[in-house]
């Protein structure tokens, strides 16, 4: 059990705020050095996509075993594993000489990863009494969007500097500080779920159900969205994970008490946090084409627009979390999903001759709002949850990111790509704004429908 808050112990935020803040920045650095890893490793870019995919593949089917490994085992114990799981991974990333063998070991950091995301909701939950529960998680939330934004810089000026390879070797020593620092500053924690035995059928079957879902939609651009392999991967992870839940309901002992959605607050937080992801994920992904093919950006100077959008977040996160402790989490997650949905709006109407003020604005609306609307969001999610649920809560929680992200991307990608390959005879200025436009209106229904679950919570 966690101790008793007669005290609270600000130093596990920062332990767990790093490791929150590596993962987050290993995730959004990878991205700026691709074009590099085609280059230097002499490969294709359909290959090294799959230093993305294999991370995303692995922490999202596994985020749900590891927070239950945790509630079984102890979140600390499996928090610090994950550390040194990360730490080793990223130092082979660092000394792989092919692309093959950097996939595998991304393979490896991404397990590490997985143990992370899946129980430092928990340890802060945990930790921190019922109305700083908010602050908390929105200060952790912080320290998200601070990795989000530093990465591209930071990869871009590592790269140039010391490398490809210095990207993962910085992991290294600060993820053996974060190490240290957890180890002495997080109080020890027993497990907190009855002694059961754990779910390996379950585990099985939502990881193959779920990597069965999430690669078709990721790849489906390149294999088109009808294609047999396709629809057969679809079909599969259907009767995968149909025979998740049918196992689930019928174990003793499940991976996850599906029982756990009965509850309102539970179950529209995690559908608000699925939608949320997907709109910011489609976003970024809509917008670097505009700032570069519609509008001639370099990618220094859209990575610089680009931060309109992290840096609200980083500031209200904690806002909202500490005012969600006081008036509870329905209103301010309603209001932040109407503002995002507002910033949406905005850039739907993106043209070739929109100004920079413009771009810059809307933004800025999006993320005031996603800051406003995830700190509440998250508290809902993770304070519906039983106390010896909380690292199944906080694999939910991940998990929901992971599956919003690829959902989104996939979904931008598919109109981006439709749009703009059937559309014949027009500047490429125009073409691009125009496939902007549709996937941005798309991001506006999917946050109006996050804005109608946030407000199926329950109050708090």
């Amino acid at each position: 059990m966690a101790p008793k808050h007669a005290q609270i112990n600000w130093w596990i935020l920062v332990s767990v705020g790093l490791g929150t803040f590596m993962s987050a920045l290993d995730g959004s650095v990878v991205n700026t050095i691709l074009p590099v890893l085609t280059a230097t490793l002499h490969t294709k870019v359909s290959a090294v996509e799959w230093v993305i995919t294999v991370y995303l593949l692995i922490t999202s089917g596994l985020l749900l075993t590891a927070g239950r490994w945790a509630d079984l085992r102890g979140h600390k114990n499996v928090y610090l594993l994950g550390y040194i799981i990360f730490v080793i991974g990223s130092f082979l990333c660092g000394v792989s000489h092919s692309v093959f063998e950097l996939i595998a070991c991304r393979a490896v950091q991404s397990i590490g990863a997985t143990l992370l995301f899946a129980t430092s909701p928990a340890i802060v939950t945990l930790n921190f009494p019922r109305e700083r529960r908010g602050q908390a998680l929105g200060l952790q939330a912080t320290m998200t969007y601070l990795g989000i934004a530093v990465g591209p810089l930071l990869g871009g000026y590592l790269t140039t500097v010391f490398g490809w390879r210095s990207v993962f070797f910085i992991n290294v020593p600060v993820g053996v500080a974060a190490f240290t620092l957890s180890y002495f500053q997080i109080p020890k924690m027993l497990p907190i779920a009855k002694a059961a035995k754990f779910d390996f059928v379950g585990a099985v079957l939502f990881f193959l159900g779920l990597t069965a879902l999430l690669l078709p939609l990721d790849e489906a651009h390149e294999w088109g969205w009808l294609s047999v392999r396709t629809i057969g991967m679809l079909a599969l992870s259907i009767a995968l994970l149909a025979g998740f839940v049918r196992a689930e309901l019928r174990t003793r002992e499940p991976m996850i008490d599906l029982r756990l959605f009965r509850n309102r607050t539970f179950s529209a937080s995690t559908v608000s946090s699925v939608l949320n992801f997907m709109s910011m994920s489609a976003m970024l992904f809509l917008m670097p084409y505009y700032l570069i093919a519609g509008r001639g950006f370099s990618p220094e100077r859209a990575g610089m627009m680009l931060a309109f959008l992290p840096i609200p977040m980083a500031f209200v996160a904690p806002c909202s979390g500490l005012l969600s402790d006081k008036i509870g989490t329905r209103t301010p997650a309603v209001v932040g999903m109407t503002i995002m949905f507002v910033g949406c709006l905005l850039l739907a109407h993106l043209h070739a001759g929109s100004s920079l003020m413009y771009i810059a604005i809307g933004l800025a609306i999006a993320g005031v709002g996603t800051g406003i609307f995830i700190s509440p969001n998250n508290s809902a999610l993770m304070g519906a949850a039983k106390r010896e649920e909380q690292g199944v809560a906080s694999g939910v929680r991940s998990t929901a990111r992971n599956v919003g992200n690829v959902l989104g991307v996939g979904m931008a990608g598919a109109l981006y790509n439709n749009i703009t390959a059937h559309s014949p005879g027009q500047t490429i200025s125009f073409m691009v704004s125009h496939a902007v436009n549709i996937g941005m209106t798309a991001t506006v229904i999917t946050t109006g429908l996050a804005v109608a679950s946030s407000a199926l919570q329950s109050r708090e």
